[in-house]
């Protein structure tokens, strides 16, 4: 059971990776979060306002089974595989506890951002409502999100791929030490 528990090394997660995306790549299948968005709009009808969701969403149904897969495998190891919040290393506590964040160390997310209380207040409410139109826009713009271009574009070899996700953490290091510490 300890085998569940822990995180599993580097060895073992990333050849297991690196074999999903060579079956898919050999199926012609490309593998995304960002774009299932895309799929459901369509489904609920929004290709009548707008003819980007104009497509056969069928023929990339398989993505959805993902995302239904990753929400039930979520639900089951938070009920059931997951019994102590992550442990951070001390030297990021003391830099969160520095900007405010407390509950490291004592739930999976941060409380002062994912909370109802946190939602509820005008700040909290407003982070996650801009932070969430920024991580749609982005992913639109980027014609795809950070699984679909690091793990999937990568592997196809594609370099606008790459360029996205050197992007991707350029914009990651910018928002944690220049806009983060002023939010906070």
């Amino acid at each position: 059971m300890e085998l569940i528990y822990n995180t599993w090394p580097w060895y073992v997660a990333g050849p297991l990776i690196a074999l999903v995306m060579f079956l898919l790549l050999k199926m012609g299948k490309k593998f995304g979060m960002s774009s299932n968005l895309r799929a459901m709009c369509s489904i609920g009808g929004a290709g009548k306002f707008s003819d980007f969701f104009k497509y056969d969403w069928k023929s990339s149904k398989w993505n959805l089974y993902v995302v239904a897969g990753v929400i039930v495998g979520g639900i089951i190891a938070f009920q059931f595989l997951t019994p102590h919040a992550p442990q951070v290393h001390p030297d990021v506590v003391d830099q969160l506890q520095g900007l405010g964040i407390t509950s490291t160390n004592t739930s999976f997310l941060p409380t002062e951002l994912f909370s109802l209380e946190s939602l509820l207040t005008l700040k909290g409410f407003s982070i996650l409502l801009i932070g969430g139109f920024l991580v749609g826009f982005g992913a639109r713009y980027a014609g795809g999100c950070t699984s679909g271009h690091a793990i999937s574009g990568i592997s196809d070899l594609q370099l606008p791929s790459l360029i996205a996700v050197i992007g991707f953490f350029i914009g990651g290091l910018v928002m944690i030490h220049l806009i983060f510490p002023i939010i906070f």
